[in-house]
């Protein structure tokens, strides 16, 4: 038994077509994408259809994420249409509008999917933990928080969201991140993806599989989608993170966000702020913004 699990791909069409052509060179029993189809990234809409596309012919099997999620609220009335509370969201309503007629099907995703052995062992494989799909597996997590992040424990977890891939060994459970097709956050531009297999003689194995895709490309995704321009200054932001593969939203988000919300500086003067740490300098230009 093999199976291929894909996930945060976030809209990065040069990514998802170099990780299917590995996948398809690999030829798994089955396929699964963990999430994080949408948002965060260039082109939700032809990363959605891509998916889906499979999920039909091939029998794709797709979990929900937090992103899809995300699109989710922004369906919802009575959104703030204007203001700081809708401009630090405003990334996401540009994806919702790229996707809003898939809302549906966005909808209908479970949060969950699992596949049996033959043995009966289970692997299991949810977007962030048990407890909720926002909620990631770290390498710094403690055994303590982990082991109630997985209960049940099946004989394998995987999960994603983090974008930091790694696989962890706690009592009888492998416990494997299978990080980010879109958007790796470990310092290694290269996405990633889980590789599983069963045989009767060795049980669950599991591997971690990194692959290069053309980063020139998604770039040019960046300013051509219209994202840069629509999505609002946390844009700048995303692509500085997909440059140094590394997060940065949180960063922003510790120090300007309340602040922002308050009406205290605009959303663009909070994101030029953090593009002036001296680490990000060597990441700014063109499609992005420069910073003096």
């Amino acid at each position: 038994m093999k199976i291929a699990i894909i996930s945060d791909i976030h809209g990065n069409i040069p990514a998802l077509e170099a990780v299917t052509a590995d996948i398809e060179k690999w030829q798994p029993d089955q396929v699964v994408v963990d999430g994080d189809i949408v948002n965060r990234g260039p082109l939700s809409r032809d990363a959605l259809e891509w998916v889906l596309v499979r999920q039909k012919r091939d029998d794709w099997r797709v979990v929900k994420g937090n992103h899809e999620d995300y699109i989710l609220e922004c369906a919802a009335p009575n959104g703030a249409a204007a203001g700081p509370a809708y401009e630090v969201n405003q990334f996401a309503r540009w994806a919702y509008q790229q996707v809003a007629d898939y809302v549906p099907i966005i909808a209908s995703l479970p949060v969950q999917h699992a596949i049996f052995a033959p043995d009966g062992s289970e692997l299991r494989v949810v977007h962030g933990s048990m407890r909720d799909n926002r909620d990631g597996v770290y390498p710094d997590t403690t055994d303590a928080e982990l082991r109630v992040q997985i209960d049940p424990a099946p004989r394998v977890f995987v999960t994603g969201h983090t974008h930091r891939p790694l696989i962890r060994e706690i009592d009888n459970t492998t416990v494997v991140n299978i990080g980010s097709v879109g958007a790796s956050f470990d310092g290694n531009r290269a996405l990633s993806y889980g590789r599983f297999t069963w045989t009767a003689a060795a049980g669950w194995h599991s591997e971690i599989v990194r692959l290069p895709y053309d980063f020139a490309r998604v770039e040019q995704d960046y300013a051509l989608s219209g994202f840069l321009e629509g999505a609002g200054p946390l844009a700048q932001l995303m692509l500085i993170e997909l440059r140094r593969a590394g997060g940065l939203i949180y960063r922003w988000a510790t120090r300007y966000q309340d602040a922002v919300l308050a009406g205290e500086i605009s959303m663009e003067e909070s994101v030029r702020a953090v593009l002036a740490d001296e680490d990000l300098r060597p990441y700014l230009g063109a499609p992005g913004w420069s910073v003096e």
